[in-house]
């Protein structure tokens, strides 16, 4: 286990984040004082649908996917995040609860910014206001994408699509000579796509036999990103 140190946020890697980068330095000192952070073992929650959204949570370290489980009982992840990242900011910005969870996919320290400290910055600091403003916008325009895809493309589109977007997301520290290996689970990969365990299974099937993936175990190694964008915009 990771020895847990409560980070600053003059010495975050993420200082130079769209949010961080607007605060001045007593602004940073004020949120440090203020926020609190926690250390996550992977599949703990970070925060919970329906519950109060009582402030905004950033990663320090790690990653996590944002979740929601709808009438039927499944789980739709909506946005996988990383270090930088803030998430329930919607809900916060609502006034209402969290319409979404949060689920830690590996070890990870995430600070929780108070609701009347972040509304406090965003009536002292314009620049900051206009940044989640434009977050808030682009995570909007994000899920009627999202929406879009899942109403014309087909599951095996849909897949490689999702596999991508990990690839995208997670492999920023990859050597680029390198295959991007996921540690990502099945279930995790149907909720990403918005089908069954069992479809994932059988396409990824098709997709090692093809040669455009390798796995071991619940590890799925990308051979051929080219061809899987081929897939993913067939329909585009």
């Amino acid at each position: 286990m990771t020895r847990f140190i409560s980070p600053t946020c003059h010495s975050c890697p993420s200082r130079q984040s769209p949010l961080l980068g607007c605060c001045l330095s007593e602004e940073l000192d004020f949120i440090t004082t203020t926020k609190s952070s926690q250390l996550y073992q992977k599949g703990q929650t970070i925060y919970q649908q329906g519950s109060p959204a009582l402030g905004m949570y950033c990663i320090h370290q790690g990653k996590a996917k944002v979740s929601k489980v709808g009438g039927d009982g499944k789980e739709h992840i909506t946005q996988l995040v990383q270090h930088g990242d803030v998430m329930g900011f919607q809900a916060l910005l609502a006034g209402g609860a969290y319409a979404t969870s949060a689920v830690a996919l590996e070890e990870s320290i995430v600070c929780f910014v108070p609701r009347p400290d972040v509304l406090r910055l965003i009536q002292s600091n314009r620049q900051f206001s206009n940044t989640l403003l434009q977050l808030l916008a682009a995570r909007l325009g994000e899920a009627q994408e999202r929406m879009l895809r899942l109403a014309y493309k087909p599951v095996r589109e849909r897949l490689a699509e999702a596999l991508l977007l990990v690839q995208r997301t997670f492999d920023s520290v990859a050597a680029p000579t390198e295959p991007f290996t996921l540690a990502f689970s099945r279930e995790d990969l149907a909720a990403l796509v918005g089908t069954a365990k069992e479809t994932v299974s059988r396409l990824l099937t098709d997709y090692k036999d093809a040669g455009i993936i390798a796995t071991r175990g619940s590890q799925i190694m990308i051979l051929d990103s080219a061809r899987l964008l081929a897939i993913s915009t067939r329909y585009d």
